[in-house]
């Protein structure tokens, strides 16, 4: 008889003793069930299925789809079951996921259907209840790459095949849902029965898939119109079917055949043009009507003050001036950021950005040696002020304002 395993339990708050080859899902049992059930646990910092067996001492935390990465988990199975019932009502037909819609939701297309009615939506939600209701176990399996590779070309997953053919393993990972096999990159629920909640209603040219949220599980956010969102969307998807790289595997294959460079480079002159083009309709807002101040905004780490300075060369082409004005320059010291739950510095906080003051009085004036002289408690009131001098057209004022501030970006002179 083997020595049992000690496995160290973060939901218990404690260790608990297991036989060698103990599943997950079996360890989850002894658990006190809370109020929505596990999808898949964390191994050692790692996300692992509940079929998962144990044979060395571990540290476990199980996942619910309250938690980032449970909700990827339920994303994934929800995907698989709208795989599996695209599959028994359109036979031969490929369902394509094309990418994130509002809060949580995913807009999806079927080749050689360009439009959805109810009705159609209709039968797929009923065919995924169905599948819920019947709560079919998802097996994940280890079987030979080419064994795996003819089961896609069955199927019909190119995709997929080209993937595989970019990953030179001997053996891959299949994931298979009655007689529906699928590939994922993570881990899924143990059955079908956990897909409880979603939607799916028409949109474009496919549907719109309605999960919930992680932060309100028990709520389906219904379709989030965001016209210009899904424009940019459509135009990436014209970009990479003509730069030929689609998909991952694709992207692969270029890399592998020492194409790397020249798919960068197609990149970025699709970026130049797009830049070039954004110019062109700032231009014409300034002259049509007057527009002086464009802003730019994102997370951190998005690009903001790249795209600006590549933006601001562009509009130098046409003839205009641009002054860059970065919060990148406003923020506090670090001792002085303020922190997450998870004790990491968080840089989306407003009180990342230097001086909340927002009371402060703020006046500029030119110095008889023709030097501009500012004069304020706050940095952000700054652009305040500038905002209220282009509405009461001080054009000549706004114009020393920015200049003023696009030269102390690098050598400040603000009095405090």
């Amino acid at each position: 008889m083997t020595d049992p395993i000690k496995v160290i339990c973060e939901n218990l708050g404690g260790e608990l003793e297991v036989p060698m080859g103990t599943t997950l899902l079996e360890v989850a049992e002894r658990l006190t069930p809370g109020p929505r059930p596990f999808l898949a646990a964390l191994v050692n910092n790692r996300i692992k299925e509940l079929s998962y067996r144990i044979y060395t001492p571990v540290t476990v935390r199980f996942v619910d789809i309250t938690s980032f990465e449970g909700i990827r988990v339920y994303q994934r199975t929800a995907w698989f079951l709208l795989q599996k019932a695209v599959r028994d009502l359109y036979p031969g037909r490929t369902l394509h996921i094309r990418h994130s819609m509002g809060q949580n939701g995913f807009y999806c297309e079927i080749d050689g259907i360009d439009s959805f009615s109810d009705r159609q939506t209709g039968a797929l939600k009923a065919r995924i209840r169905e599948l819920v209701e019947r709560d079919l176990p998802i097996r994940r399996t280890k079987a030979l790459t080419s064994e795996v590779r003819a089961r896609y070309a069955e199927e019909g997953f190119t995709d997929k095949i080209a993937l595989l053919d970019s990953r030179p393993r001997l053996y891959s990972d299949l994931y298979t849902l009655d007689d529906t096999a699928g590939y994922f990159y993570g881990s899924l629920a143990p059955s079908t029965g956990y897909v409880r909640h979603f939607d799916i209603e028409p949109y474009y040219n496919g549907f719109y898939l309605a999960l919930p949220l992680r932060t309100d599980p028990d709520r389906i956010v219904r379709t989030v119109h965001q016209d210009k969102m899904f424009g940019i969307f459509r135009e990436y998807q014209s970009w990479v079917r003509i730069m030929g790289v689609p998909t991952v595997g694709d992207v692969n294959a270029k890399v592998l055949a020492g194409d790397a460079g020249g798919m960068i480079k197609l990149a970025e002159a699709f970026h130049e043009r797009k830049f070039a083009e954004v110019a062109d309709a700032i231009l014409q807002a300034n002259l049509l009507r007057g527009t002086r101040v464009v802003l730019i905004s994102g997370p951190s780490s998005s690009g903001k003050t790249t795209s600006a300075k590549r933006l601001g060369i562009q509009l130098g082409v046409l003839g205009l001036n641009p002054v860059l004005i970065s919060l990148d320059d406003y923020f506090v010291d670090r001792e002085k950021t303020p922190k997450d739950a998870d004790g990491e510095y968080d840089y989306e906080a407003l009180e990342a950005i230097d001086g909340l003051d927002l009371t402060a009085m703020t006046e500029f004036k030119r110095a008889g040696n023709g030097a501009v002289e500012i004069k304020f408690t706050d940095r952000l009131k700054a652009l305040e002020k500038l905002m209220e001098l282009i509405r009461e057209n001080r054009e000549t004022e706004a114009e020393e304002l920015l200049r003023t501030l696009g030269g102390t970006a690098e050598e400040p002179e603000w009095e405090r």
